[in-house]
């Protein structure tokens, strides 16, 4: 049994990470008939597992808890894997792997792979013409010269992507280094989100609605409800202090009439993308 100490420590920590009263989270999810899934939960930044569970119970929402997986992260091999999968199990939360840069598909197993609820993926760490790999995130390393170039490669390397990658959600979608964000509406054109779109529903790849870079816009969001694409809601929150309750979630929701048919849900095992489609050149 927890001490009366821990459930007061913990529901501090929810009140101060919602940012809302139990109230105002009753009105916003009166608004919403289906409960809501944050798939892009990380133990960051403080963050323990039983914290955030208790996040989920107190919001009404739930939690897919993912970890960091690929070149330069935390879990690099199949070994990593299966202690991450362990340590979740038993608990009431979804299993997630975040599959990072495109080396990815060269590091785990597709047994290893499989055992988590969902796999997904954004286009923020890649390689352009040049070979220059960047991690768009960092300043330092975003480097072109014309930057109507660049969202043309950028668009390519997000269909490549969706086309040959196992994945379940597309996270971070539309996202824009520093150097252009403010550009965001005239880069990110109707004709190279069509094409977004498009590589999403013909690889069955859910798009991700993120809170913390309110992104993808909400012109997209229509445009990709009306070509059939699944949308799963994530924060991507860099620890415990910027979790929040899917507030640019719910704005869209609300603002696009999507229903609980419109959202993504784990696949069934045998209909799991790393078993139906497979790693690339394997």
């Amino acid at each position: 049994m927890k001490s009366a100490a821990y459930l007061l420590t913990v529901s501090c920590v929810v009140l101060t990470i919602s940012g809302c009263s139990t109230g105002s989270v009753r009105h916003s999810a009166s608004q919403i008939d289906f409960q809501l899934v944050d798939y892009h939960v990380h133990l960051k930044g403080g963050l323990t597992l039983d914290e955030a569970i208790a996040i989920a119970e107190a919001n009404g929402t739930r939690f897919g808890i993912a970890e960091n997986c690929g070149l330069g992260f935390p879990v690099t091999d199949d070994l990593g894997l299966y202690a991450y999968i362990k340590k979740l199990e038993g608990k009431p939360v979804y299993k997630g792997m975040q599959a990072e840069g495109r080396e990815w598909v060269t590091l785990f197993s597709p047994e290893a792979i499989a055992q988590f609820d969902y796999v997904f993926t954004d286009a923020m760490t890649w390689t352009d013409d040049n070979g220059n790999r960047m991690r768009l995130w960092i300043p330092e390393e975003v480097k072109f010269d014309d930057k109507q170039v660049f969202m043309d490669m950028l668009v390519e390397r997000i269909i490549t992507l969706m086309d040959t990658e196992p994945i379940d959600i597309y996270v971070n979608p539309t996202f824009l280094p520093a150097v252009i964000s403010e550009e965001y509406d005239v880069l990110w054109t109707e004709r190279r989100m069509l094409k977004v779109i498009d590589a999403a529903v013909r690889n069955d790849v859910a798009i991700e609605i993120n809170a913390r870079y309110r992104i993808p816009s909400e012109r997209f969001i229509r445009l990709a409800k009306k070509a059939g694409v699944k949308f799963a809601c994530g924060t991507n929150n860099g620890g415990r202090d910027d979790l929040g309750n899917l507030e640019y979630c719910r704005e869209m929701i609300l603002a696009c009439n999507l229903t609980a048919a419109d959202m993504f849900t784990p696949k069934p095992p045998h209909k799991k993308p790393i078993l139906t489609k497979g790693l690339p050149g394997r």
